[in-house]
């Protein structure tokens, strides 16, 4: 080889040059085909999570002595802002804050409820605002409520006597209190968690995987037989804090055990970019899905047990906490009346927009997901006394919550990729590296009426990248609504005085055909709306 290389390199490095100016001019490719499907994407993908946290309730969702808040206590603002993000289902309330809560505390006469300590968040708790006040806000939003139960300090009793007071019409002691409380008709509650990251040691009444699954087993059993329309979400893992981690013995042995009561798993991520390592941040999301193809094939072999009783009912993961959050931990803000208020970037939209990417890849079996949180902590909704501003997070999940709806698309995406190094995804997480990732994330929803939706992270920090755009079955027709999300840099975050992150609408695409060309700037994220005409 060696001699034919002097023999002939002349021809060899004229032909080598073209070869890369040409590889160096090759555009990315996308490809759309209408007909590889992964699911249905489920409204709840773009669900959030209220907790009895630092400013998320009080001075944030419901604030009476407000001159903003409405009649009955709420942020008009902060209504419009929640109402701006369609957010499908929304849990309460909490969180580490639900293993000590005590529902009856929460209702009846305000004056009446007493306060107690907050042990989770080193706060006291009012309770003046609970149950009905939550279900009140719920309306207003137009949302579905989805409820924890207390399975730290509670009783299985304590959770069904809830299902009893939410969601009997009438006729046993908790139906007739709710209508004394003012509410004649029940609130009909579907969504029930059996409590919340049990598996971890920082939790109340913390439990091994063998003692929750036991515990969670009697109290499904009892909210199941007061009302049987219920559907319950076992406490999946949330521990990968270190050698005495094991969330794959937790996830297996709760599905196992829970198989005949449970409709969802749930699964907590966080992540940061505690190194500042821009790339390696990028790729995070990437984690969710590598962990939800391991849970996926623990539910697959569930499914196929002989001993199960119910054979039709799939169980489905719900990922019901997630979200970027590192700056506000611990010492550094994990506690108090303004605990875990991180301020957000451009980056960190980037990455929840990979987070949404990534769970519309994964639409078959991930039917619920929460961001945590709405307001305040941890939020794309930041409030003061006197005005609101949407943080850069917010309008990737907007975006998405308006139009990414129907059936996910099985995308083919060809651009160039990175690898990473090892490094940990979160605060005290386990490592993790990511290698081959494409620095064009893409997920894509087609609906009955035609309608794609084209979602495109350009992960490339500095340069903009062009990908051909091509539709496998059918033609693109008509203009091609455009949609951006970015800034100047990639630090970028938004105040009360300044909105540098947003979403900007881009000029439409006169499209017709099967492919078309777009360039996707440096640091951002895209949406892309038109019509696939068969």
């Amino acid at each position: 080889m060696q001699r034919f290389i002097k023999t002939f390199s002349p021809l060899l490095l004229i032909a080598g040059l073209f070869l890369t100016v040409q590889a160096q001019a090759q555009n990315a490719r996308i490809k759309i085909d209408v007909d590889r499907t992964i699911g249905e994407v489920h409204e709840h993908l773009y669900g959030n999570f209220t907790e009895h946290l630092g400013r998320h309730i009080y001075g944030g969702i419901y604030d009476p002595d407000s001159p903003l808040a409405d009649e009955d206590g709420f942020r008009e603002d902060v209504l419009e802002a929640v109402k701006g993000l369609n957010v499908s289902i929304l849990r309460y309330p909490g969180g580490n804050f639900v293993s000590n809560y005590h529902w009856l505390d929460g209702v009846g006469p305000v004056e009446d409820r007493p306060t107690r300590m907050d042990l989770a968040w080193d706060v006291l708790e009012t309770n003046h605002f609970g149950t009905n006040e939550f279900m009140e806000f719920a309306k207003k939003v137009g949302t579905e409520p989805y409820f924890a139960v207390n399975l730290g300090t509670g009783t299985i009793e304590e959770a069904r006597r809830w299902v009893e007071y939410t969601n009997i019409e009438e006729g046993p002691y908790y139906a007739e209190l709710r209508k004394k409380h003012g509410y004649e008709e029940p609130h009909d509650i579907m969504y029930w968690s059996l409590g919340n990251e049990m598996d971890g040691h920082w939790q109340m009444g913390h439990l091994n995987a063998e003692d929750y699954s036991k515990k969670a087993l009697e109290a499904a059993k009892l909210m199941k037989w007061t009302d049987p329309r219920i559907k319950l979400i076992a406490a999946g893992s949330s521990n990968y804090y270190g050698e005495d981690a094991d969330p794959d013995h937790w996830n297996r042995t709760i599905l196992h055990e829970l198989q005949d009561y449970i409709d969802y798993i749930s699964l907590h991520i966080y992540v940061g970019n505690e190194d500042d390592d821009y790339y390696d941040f990028m790729a995070s999301p990437r984690v969710m899905e590598d962990r939800t193809q391991v849970v996926r094939g623990m539910i697959a072999e569930i499914m196929q047990d002989p001993e199960r009783t119910v054979e039709d009912d799939m169980i489905y993961i719900a990922w019901d906490e997630w979200n970027v959050w590192y700056r506000q931990r611990g010492a550094t803000g994990g506690s108090g009346y303004n605990a875990l208020e991180e301020k957000y970037n451009l980056e960190d939209a980037l990455v929840v927009a990979g987070f949404l990417n990534g769970f519309i890849r994964n639409a078959d079996i991930v039917k619920m997901a929460n961001m945590a949180q709405l307001v305040n902590v941890i939020a794309p909704i930041f409030t003061n006394e006197e005005d609101l501003f949407l943080q850069s997070i917010y309008y990737p999940l907007q975006l998405f919550a308006q139009n990414a709806h129907g059936t996910a698309l099985d995308v083919y995406v060809d651009s160039e990729t990175y690898n990473t190094d090892v490094y940990n995804s979160g605060a005290g997480y386990s490592a993790t590296r990511q290698l081959d990732v494409p620095y064009l994330d893409v997920s894509a929803t087609y609906n009955d009426d035609g309608k794609v939706v084209i979602n495109v992270v350009n992960r490339h920090k500095d340069e903009a990248i062009t990908a051909d755009i091509l539709s496998q079955q059918g033609i693109f027709d008509g203009p091609f609504e455009v949609y951006e999300v970015n800034g100047p840099d990639i630090k970028a975050r938004n105040d009360f005085n300044n909105t540098r992150v947003k979403t900007t609408r881009k000029d439409d695409l006169n499209v017709s055909g099967e492919s078309f060309e777009y360039t996707f700037p440096a640091h951002s994220f895209t949406m892309i709306i038109g019509e696939i005409e068969n």
